[in-house]
Parts: structure tokens; C-alpha cells; sequence
């Protein structure tokens, strides 16, 4: 770690170019002659990005950012706090520390946590950081994980892992047996430690494919933020054997929305309609979950197609997603776009629709915009139908 971006000089210049361009930075003369200039650009970068990812590291002077890279790798501290409330008991090892985000919320609610990084200089800053933010019951080390795990010979309460999704070889990978290091082919090693493994994956990882790989699934974890899904995670009990559990989770601004259901439980079939006077859209983390006929049965919706993955009532129900009312609706049509859209300003939504939005804009002219919301999709009849809904902020 390179102390000398901890001078006071360089610390405010840093906090005072916060949001700045750096390619236009890049261009100015170092007013830090004695210090290198694209360390300090590294750490205006990462900062910024920081500022809204990991507010507690921000607000803190002091702090050492690795490069703008791992910063947007890392957990947001939404996310972190989430995984945190799954966890209890004295010990975890994280084998994958990195910048230490969920180890610093894993922390407050376990006494010893073990953070083991193979990046010598990223180990010595999550170090310094954890110190400038007076957390005291996590030791830090440096080397390969598995080896870590073996020299400490003790037994965990959980073993945490956020495997590298990149590879020398392949380049970006998704199948957990290509990411480093390998869960599938260590998890039995990792038994000989703990019977509680949490996997952090990527968002792109298919479930199918994951359980194809895990052994002991308990539960998985579909967290999205604010609509927008973030990561997987896989929660593991050693010779567990009942169906998985899924649990979707989409955290809001002041509110969880959580769906679960049970992989492959049993379901009666989905009754379909005709659009009633409102209209649901599942937030991604449902989507995600690929749970389209559990939702409409908890909910006791109706769907407008076995493949457009909207949901129709008569009466309003609360529902973990978009609420919208229906205003109008009609087949679409030349005579009937032209009637209704064309040249409007109106949001539009596609579901099982043969167009994208913007083919559908740029074909009808339609402005993106405005307080209304109008969704192309097929109905029963395998129609192509168009609804204009307003959207239902409260319930």
C-alpha cells in the first residue's frame, strides 16, 4: 500500500475533485511532483465511485481505494448488510476477502472473522481501511485461501466465498467450476471446515446450471437493488436434502420486497385472462427466478399468456413489482397505433412482443416520457394487444 497518498495535501485534493473528469485530469500538471500522478487519479476514480456504492467508506478520512475496478466489483453495503442478516453464530472465513465490504457487515454480527486476500498490496488496504473504520475482530491474510484454511485447521461456523469471475484462459466465465477458485471441485474440502458455505455469484449465472454444480443447496438468495438484480447467493448446509428454497429479494429505498417459493414445487396450473382492470409486472429478482407460475398463484392472479409473464385482477392486491391500472386497450394495429400513439409521448414496456421499444418508437414516432405507461404484449387468443395503464406509486 503506498502510505503517501495518506498526506493531507493529497487527501484534500483527492476529496476536492471528486466527480471530475480524469481523462481531463490526466491532461493537468501533478501539483505532487514527489508522488505518482495516476495513483492519485486511481483514487479520485474510485472515491467517486464509492460515494454512493459505499457511503460509510466515503464519509471516512483516510481511507485507501484499490483500483475503480474492484471498487465496482465489490458488494454495495445494501447488499452486504443483506447477507449479513443470513448469517449467525462466532466464526466465518471469507476465502475471497477482496476490498472486505461484507466482511466489515459480517462483522457486527459475528465475533471472529477471518479475511484472506492473495493480493499482498489489496490485503495491507483493507487493513489500514478497517482500522480507520475501528473494527477491531477481523484478521486479514495474505495467500491462497485453501492453504489458509488448512494452516488455521479450525473449525467455522460459515465459510463465505465470492469466486473471480474472470479467467487467464476464457476471459469472462459464468460456470462456477471456471471461476477461481473452484467451489464445485474444493466444496468437499471445504466441509472438513464448516457445514454452512454462503457463494456470492454473479447475476448471469442460470440457477439450473448452479444447482447442476452445488451439491446441499438450502437456499438461493435474488437480491436486486432498486430493480436491478445484483447477485446470487447460495446458501449451503452439508448433506441437506430437501427441495431448494428461492428466495427473491428486491431492496427498495424504504421497503423489501421479498417472493420465495420452493424449486420445483408442486403447482396447479395458471389460470389465464383477458386483461381485468389491473396489471402486474414481477420485479427482476422474480424474473430472475423464473418463478412465473408461483407468484400468480401466492398473489391469486391471473396471467395474460402462458409466455408474457403479466398478471391481470379485477380487484388491487399488493404485489412485489409494478402496479399499474388499466385505462385502454386494443389489438395492435396500423389503424389503431395511429389512433392511439402515434406522435404521443407515452413509457413503453415490451412482453412477449415480436418488436423491441425502440423499433416500436421509431416506427410510431412515440416520444420516451410522460406520466403514462403503455405495455405491448400477446394475450390468450395469442393476439398482439397494446394496454395503457397508469402507474399505481402506493398501495
Amino acid at each position: 500500500m503506498n502510505k503517501a497518498l495518506l498526506n493531507p495535501e493529497i487527501q484534500d485534493y483527492i476529496d476536492n475533485n471528486i466527480g471530475q473528469n480524469i481523462s481531463t485530469l490526466a491532461l493537468q500538471k501533478n501539483p505532487f511532483p514527489e508522488m505518482n500522478w495516476s495513483a492519485i487519479l486511481q483514487q479520485i476514480e474510485a472515491k467517486t465511485k464509492a460515494k454512493e456504492k459505499l457511503p460509510t467508506w466515503f464519509a471516512q478520512k483516510n481511507i485507501v481505494y484499490p483500483s475503480k475496478i474492484s471498487v465496482e466489483q465489490t458488494s454495495s453495503e445494501k447488499t452486504a448488510q443483506y447477507k449479513a442478516s443470513l448469517i449467525k453464530g462466532e466464526s466465518l472465513i471469507d476465502l475471497t476477502g477482496g476490498f472486505g465490504v461484507d466482511d466489515f457487515y459480517f462483522a457486527k454480527t459475528i465475533h471472529q472473522v477471518a479475511h484472506c486476500e492473495m493480493n499482498t498490496d489489496l490485503s495491507a488496504i483493507v487493513q489500514h481501511n478497517y482500522t480507520q473504520l475501528n473494527v477491531s475482530n477481523i484478521k486479514t491474510y495474505v495467500g491462497d485461501s485453501l492453504g489458509t484454511l488448512q494452516q488455521l485447521n479450525q473449525k467455522w461456523d460459515w465459510i463465505y466465498i465470492d469466486p473471480s469471475r474472470r479467467s487467464d484462459v476464457k476471459g469472462k466465465v459464468f460456470l462456477l467450476k471456471d471461476c477461481l477458485p473452484n467451489v464445485p471441485e474444493n466444496l468437499n474440502s471445504y466441509f472438513n471446515y464448516s457445514k454452512n458455505i454462503l457463494i456470492k455469484t454473479a447475476p448471469l449465472l442460470d440457477l439450473t446450471a448452479g444447482l447442476a454444480e452445488l451439491n446441499f443447496v438450502k437456499t438461493i438468495h435474488i437480491i436486486a437493488v432498486e430493480n436491478e438484480v445484483k447477485e446470487l447467493l447460495w446458501e449451503i448446509e452439508q448433506n441437506y436434502i430437501k427441495e431448494p428454497r428461492i428466495k427473491t429479494v428486491n431492496l427498495r429505498q424504504n421497503k423489501i420486497d421479498i417472493f420465495e417459493y420452493d424449486w420445483n414445487g408442486e403447482t396447479s396450473p395458471v389460470s389465464l385472462s383477458a386483461p381485468l382492470r389491473y396489471l402486474y409486472e414481477p420485479n427482476s429478482a422474480i424474473m430472475k427466478s423464473g418463478g412465473f407460475d408461483a407468484v400468480a398463484q401466492q398473489y391469486q392472479l391471473q396471467k395474460l399468456q402462458k409466455h408474457s409473464h403479466l398478471y391481470t385482477s379485477g380487484e388491487l392486491v399488493p404485489f412485489p413489482g409494478r402496479i399499474f391500472e388499466i385505462k385502454d386497450k386494443f389489438e395492435y394495429s396500423k389503424p389503431n397505433m395511429k389512433k392511439y400513439l402515434e406522435n404521443q409521448k407515452i413509457n413503453i414496456t415490451t412482453r412477449n412482443f415480436p418488436e423491441t421499444v425502440a423499433d416500436i418508437r421509431k416506427k410510431w414516432k412515440i416520444k420516451e416520457g410522460g406520466s403514462n405507461y403503455c405495455f405491448f404484449s400477446t394475450d390468450l387468443n395469442n393476439r398482439k394487444i397494446v394496454l395503457i395503464c397508469a402507474k399505481i406509486e402506493h398501495l
